[in-house]
């Protein structure tokens, strides 16, 4: 059972629901990373995506475009993710989330084999379907990665079919067509969408894009089985995180959401 699996069985076994987190590598400083993580840690996170900063991330909306060209701007590349990485350890399950471009210029089977050696435990390629991720597949399958592929509520049935079948650890449904970025209200269709995975396949769905606050990780975990928290994040780490000025802030910010999941 991969680590994913293993958390994902523990807060069924608790009731609970997964608080979901993603920062982008190198946004604060990439010698802050483990900082960061261990403030999420702290605040509930039951898993953490780490973005890998890429210089044309067109599933992202501004705010995580621009953490990532902050990253780029500071020098930042995928070996430099990886390297830290392994220097972190973390307490809780790590996804890989980026595109597939520093993916092939790495090659498969060394980016696969190195980021299971830094400790992650699944990967989220954003701009790779399941319909063309074989190759990619087959290399995180050598190494016991995880692929978790994206799921919108504009995917036909024939799409969720593909993307249930090829999708381990978790399955991410996005809450609306488009990109990333805060939003005041949870968008109707996201229950639709979860409902239709479901019908599919019995691995966790996580929502996210547009998730911010407690009440609506409270209304995304009323059907699905976790939240995912992105942008806002993102965007208090910019303003607020100050060299780990802010990090008892933080700390409490998050155990409000992580409190929505139960």
């Amino acid at each position: 059972m991969s680590a994913l699996s293993e958390r994902f069985a523990l807060l069924r076994s608790r009731n609970e629901n997964a608080l979901v987190l993603f920062v982008t590598a190198g946004d604060p400083p990439l010698n802050q990373l483990s900082h960061v993580i261990s403030a999420l840690e702290e605040g509930g996170a039951d898993v953490i995506e780490i973005g890998i900063p890429f210089s044309d991330p067109i599933a992202d909306g501004p705010t995580i475009q621009a953490s990532s060209q902050r990253a780029l701007d500071r020098g930042v590349t995928p070996p430099a993710v990886l390297e830290a990485l392994s220097r972190i350890k973390p307490r809780v399950p790590v996804v890989l989330m980026g595109y597939y471009n520093p993916v092939l210029r790495l090659g498969l089977e060394v980016f696969a084999d190195t980021a299971k050696k830094a400790g992650a435990s699944g990967t989220i390629l954003c701009d790779v379907t399941p319909d063309e991720a074989g190759d990619w597949i087959a290399a995180s399958q050598v190494v016991g990665l995880d692929n978790v592929f994206l799921a919108a509520p504009t995917s036909t049935d024939q799409r969720l079919d593909a993307v249930c079948a090829a999708a381990t650890g978790f399955v991410y449904a996005v809450s609306r067509a488009g990109v990333t970025g805060a939003l005041e209200r949870i968008p109707p269709e996201v229950e639709g969408l979860v409902n239709r995975l479901k019908a599919r396949t019995k691995l966790p769905v996580c929502v996210g894009f547009g998730i911010s606050k407690p009440e609506h990780v409270r209304a995304v975990c009323q059907v699905a089985d976790g939240a995912v928290i992105g942008s806002w994040l993102v965007d208090w780490l910019n303003k607020h995180w100050e060299g780990g000025k802010g990090r008892d802030g933080l700390v409490s910010e998050l155990r409000l959401l992580k409190q929505a999941t139960l």
